[in-house]
């Protein structure tokens, strides 16, 4: 994705994604000032107005990274999210949700254009406390914030990541096609999913929905909660055909009025991570046995009065690499190397076994409407740390943001294969 010419094209293309977005909002301000007087002597005899179904955003950002390599590469991208919820009659409802990123240079596979479908369905309610969902659906499972073992459908969901922010990769992901039962009642819940084999794991890109990422194989969840004095856990039994049964567990528990601490847990019997991508990228490597191996989330969050919320985490993945395998996977086979990290990227799993997780967000930080947010990520088996800064000032219909990544460590380590030492990204939103 690089891009070492004159500025000159790259002001060009920020300007005409500057007059698109801004056109996306020109509605916004009334052009006859006797029609807006009118308007607002009327506004007494009229109703409220009803919340608009659609929800939407435009967004353009220009970005500068420093290579490792002492030279620099300049982006731009033009963002629209569009969310759809209409309720058809008290017990119909369509949903979709949508998003579409153009990207200046294309990404490295060669594609401008991704479009990610991140739901597209209908729900019934055959009952008070009864809801069943069919489409392509985003099934979001997970209390911690930096990582979630019970996400069970986060494998191959995201296409185009346009930020490290875990909470952007969570929302900005495709769902999966499925059929979901819930019910409801005064103390718990109960949800039951099934997800079908529709096509086999291609990683399209482009326009393409691209199905077979999220339904390459039959898989079945249980989710169950129940209140139990001043706890409500969740329990959840994942079932993936032609794979033993994994099982999660997200438990949280106010401490204080200000401290919460959170434990996400999953596991079960799989392959070692190494094999399981080796095995995912070609059909006829002899995997190992399957092992019990398990994930852990869990940390601490404190508020403050202020609006400052403080979060540490912990992480952990007995199927990923231990000291002495992540420093022989390094050192071997680089085309080994590469698959196992693509494939743990895809997977949104940790490339190695531990993981040291801080994040702040502190809303309306010196001045009213604007939100700064912080985040480092230390990977304890190679000494590697990812840096991430973002400052976002919102007000009414539009919002900008400013964002720093810096990535340290050594060429082979988690965060030292990165190809860029900083980025900086600026963003303008515009809001429908």
């Amino acid at each position: 994705m690089q891009n070492r010419h004159s500025p000159t094209p790259v002001r060009c293309r920020l300007s005409v994604l500057l007059m698109i977005l801004l056109s996306v909002n020109a509605y916004a301000s009334p052009d006859d000032p006797e029609l807006e007087a009118l308007t607002l002597a009327d506004t007494m005899q009229k109703k409220p107005e009803k919340a608009s179904d659609w929800r939407a955003f435009a967004e353009v950002a220009s970005g500068y990274a420093r290579l490792r390599d002492g030279g620099n590469e300049t982006s731009q991208r033009l963002s629209i999210d569009a969310q759809f919820d209409k309720t058809l009659t008290p017990a119909w409802r369509l949903f979709f949700s949508d998003r579409v990123d153009l990207n200046w240079p294309a990404t490295s596979n060669g594609d401008r254009a991704i479009n990610t479908l991140k739901e597209a369905g209908v729900s019934w309610k055959p009952g008070e406390n009864t809801l069943l969902d069919a489409g392509r659906i985003n099934a979001r499972y997970g209390i911690a914030l930096g990582y979630n073992p019970t996400d069970f459908f986060k494998s191959y969901a995201v296409r185009s990541a346009v930020s490290v922010d875990p909470a952007s990769l969570r929302e900005n992901r495709q769902g999966s096609v499925m059929l979901r039962a819930q019910q409801l009642w005064d103390s718990g819940s109960l949800t039951l999913i099934a997800s079908p084999r529709l096509a086999d794991l291609q990683m399209q890109s482009g326009w393409n929905p691209n199905i077979g990422a999220t339904n390459h194989n039959d898989r079945y969840l249980l989710a169950i909660s129940q209140k139990i004095g001043d706890f409500t856990p969740q329990g959840l039994i994942f079932q993936e055909k032609g794979q033993k049964p994994r099982f999660g567990l997200n438990l949280s528990h106010l401490l204080n009025d200000a401290t919460v601490f959170n434990l996400e847990w999953s596991g079960g019997y799989a392959l070692k991570q190494t094999d399981a991508a080796f095995a995912a990228y070609n059909p006829a490597f002899r995997a190992g046995e399957q092992q019990w191996q398990q994930q852990i989330a869990t940390g601490i969050s404190y508020t403050t009065s202020n609006k400052l919320t403080l979060t540490a985490e912990a992480h952990y993945n007995s199927a990923a690499p231990d000291n002495q395998a992540w420093q022989q996977l390094q050192n071997g086979s680089l085309p080994s190397y590469l698959l196992y990290r693509a494939y743990s990227q895809q997977t949104q799993n940790l490339t190695t076994r531990r993981q040291l997780f801080l994040h702040a967000t502190w809303q309306d930080a010196i001045i009213p409407h604007l939100d700064l947010s912080t985040m480092i990520t230390h990977i304890p088996e190679d000494r590697s740390r990812r840096y991430w800064l973002e400052a976002r000032y919102h007000k009414d219909f539009w919002e900008v943001g400013f964002q720093v990544e810096r990535n340290a460590g050594s060429v082979h380590s988690v965060y030292g294969l990165s190809q860029s030492d900083t980025k900086y990204l600026f963003s303008i939103r515009i809001f429908r």
